[in-house]
């Protein structure tokens, strides 16, 4: 039943189109396609190099923010406590 009302959408949305590009002269067509695929081949190339560029942005931060987590976690640590207590040498 859902493939057959996906069919029938598909089939509308088909005529539409159908119905829209046949009044559209042939020379409009090509302007009209070579438009879309200029303005995707831009956004497509915008998002490739944007992502790019922002690949390891942060990642000197992230890296700034796990050498204090250890550094913190070394200061917690029982064993580098003791050797903060000065011990006097006994004779």
């Amino acid at each position: 039943m859902a493939k057959k009302f996906f069919k029938n959408i598909g089939e509308h949305i088909e005529d539409f189109l159908r119905g829209i590009c046949g009044r559209i002269t042939p020379d409009k067509r090509v302007i009209v396609i070579l438009t879309m695929l200029v303005v995707f081949s831009g956004l497509s190339i915008y998002m490739t190099v944007s992502s790019i560029y922002n690949f390891g942005k942060d990642k000197g931060e992230r890296m700034q923010i796990e050498a204090l987590k250890l550094q913190l976690e070394q200061q917690r640590d029982s064993i580098n406590q003791q050797n903060l207590y000065e011990y006097e040498p006994t004779e």
